[in-house]
């Protein structure tokens, strides 16, 4: 539109500023850097000894999920779950199986993937 003076106006709201909209509580579990690392690690070298492929991960309100496959069309081999809501229970990370049987839980990272280690070692010796 055009006011008495020839220039346009602005149209309704621009020029204001917004505010950024408020930081809530995280919407999904994630893996942290280090944890990560020590994951992709015991993967590579799992990949170099001939016995996973593939790996896929899931990240949910509840639970971050790593999964490491034999073949990408198959049930995962092993799968590796961090539920911060059992910290003071059982401890916040699960090992599990390739039939979802559970095969360690513990508080650390290191001790609940020393059943895949020890895997390793075998098909390292083979």
């Amino acid at each position: 539109m055009s006011g008495a003076s020839g220039r346009q106006t602005p149209p309704p709201g621009a020029g204001q500023v917004l505010a950024f909209p408020q930081v809530r509580g995280a919407d999904q579990v994630g893996f942290e850097r280090a944890e990560l690392m020590r994951i992709l690690d015991l993967y590579g070298r799992m990949v170099a000894a001939g016995e996973w492929r593939d790996y896929a991960m899931d990240f949910t309100r509840q639970a971050a999920t790593f999964a490491a496959f034999r073949r990408a069309a198959e049930r995962p081999q092993a799968r590796v779950e961090k539920r911060p809501a059992l910290r003071a229970k059982q401890g916040m990370w699960t090992l599990f199986g390739e039939h979802g049987q559970i095969l360690k839980r513990g508080h650390d990272l290191a001790g609940v993937l020393a059943p895949v280690e020890r895997r390793l070692l075998k098909a390292v010796d083979e």
